[in-house]
């Protein structure tokens, strides 16, 4: 495939897989040949399977077992003229991974969370790039008050500064709904 996208020019290219590994594919072409938009041919439109290739770089998910041919060619024009194609159910699917927050979830020997809910939303809120102040704000805390939460945690999980603390929340956290909180809603309806 290497040789021939090479040697031609491609715009839509539409590789078939239903499985998480077959989407390293899609990560290589996104990496090699960012031009070329690539279509997900696929039998079933799972969540984990629409995301992870969203992710890696596909701009649609065509489900050909459930969708007639003449919506293929659609699916490749609106590909080709730099839109995505995906469905509303992929849609939901893309957008509730976007709303998942990382929490850390750090457990003893004995399996016990070391870290309580607060502290967890902390960390969450952290990652999202809040300050002191913001993260004060989002929780109706004071920032002394976020400063002790943040010491604590550093010492819990043996880190001792944010950035470590964002970067082991990314890689070592798992991914959850983010809690709506009262203080996002008056700045969402106040736009500050």
């Amino acid at each position: 495939m290497h040789a021939f996208l090479q040697t031609h020019t491609v715009d839509v290219l539409l590789a078939a897989g239903n499985n998480l590994p077959d989407l390293t594919l899609l990560r290589w072409l996104r990496v090699s040949y960012p031009k070329v938009a690539t279509v997900l041919l696929a039998e079933n439109d799972n969540n984990e399977l629409v995301v992870s290739a969203m992710r890696a770089g596909a701009r649609g998910v065509f489900l050909f077992t459930q969708t007639a041919f003449p919506m293929l060619c659609r699916c490749i024009h609106c590909v080709f003229r730099g839109e995505v194609w995906i469905n509303s159910q992929q849609m939901n699917y893309v957008l509730d991974s976007l709303s998942d927050v990382p929490t850390l979830r750090v457990l003893s020997s004995t399996g016990r969370s070391l870290l309580t809910p607060r502290e967890e939303q902390v960390v969450a809120i952290v990652a999202d790039g809040l300050t002191n102040r913001g993260v004060a704000s989002e929780l109706g805390l004071s920032e002394h008050t976020i400063k002790k939460y943040l010491l604590r945690i550093f010492d819990k999980v043996g880190i001792s500064s944010r950035v470590e603390l964002v970067l082991y929340a990314l890689s070592h956290g798992e991914h959850r709904p983010a809690e709506w909180m009262p203080s996002m809603a008056a700045q969402a309806l106040t736009g500050s």
